[in-house]
């Protein structure tokens, strides 16, 4: 018996239209950028704290689509695969910036990694926001790579150049300091 309800082919979404980017019309290039841009400008600005620069990591980003689409295979989602060339114009970006990362020292700063949420619950996003853009750039980096984007410590080390270790401690800081930021928050508006 078939289900009436309608399956998400997430791999072939927006078929039509990636073809003819991949052919070069630039109409559907446009209409490719129109539907991602806003959500991977908020990629941008969460990793980059910067409108300006966001907005230039952006454009950049999606030139790299555009010369690259015809090698996408539709072996992922487009959003996916346009995320994650997003996501590394953003850390290369920062790399040239010189993030700054300070090595772990397990005997000084223990990590951890408890289930507890990243976030508190029940706050306003512009409250989050605001915090996270307060934070250094190793450790949004880092809490944005981990928290938002799905990455795991490990891949993270690999993408940044650092140890495993220091992207779990980068993240225990980055999270220690934006309830830290969060709560200030509060107390001001409370």
């Amino acid at each position: 018996m078939k289900s009436n309800r309608a399956s998400l082919d997430y791999v072939n979404t927006h078929r039509d239209l990636i073809e003819q980017c991949q052919l070069g019309d630039r109409q559907a290039q446009f209409a490719l950028y129109k539907h991602y841009s806003r959500a991977m400008y908020n990629v941008c600005l969460r990793m980059l704290a910067n409108d300006h620069d966001a907005e230039d990591v952006l454009q950049v980003a999606f030139v790299q689509v555009f010369r690259k689409i015809d090698t996408f295979r539709f072996e992922s989602a487009i959003g996916a695969w346009i995320k994650r060339i997003v996501i590394n114009n953003c850390i290369n970006f920062l790399k040239q910036r010189k993030l700054k990362f300070s090595e772990w020292d397990a005997t000084l700063d223990p990590v951890d990694e408890s289930s507890e949420p990243p976030v508190p619950a029940g706050l306003d996003v512009q409250w989050v926001k605001r915090a996270m853009n307060e934070l250094p750039d190793g450790y949004r980096t880092v809490f944005s790579l981990y928290a938002l984007e799905g990455y795991d410590h490990q891949e993270i080390g690999e993408v940044l150049g650092i140890t495993e270790a220091t992207s779990k401690s980068q993240y225990c800081r980055a999270r220690k300091r934006l309830k830290e930021i969060l709560q200030s928050q509060r107390t001001m508006f409370d």
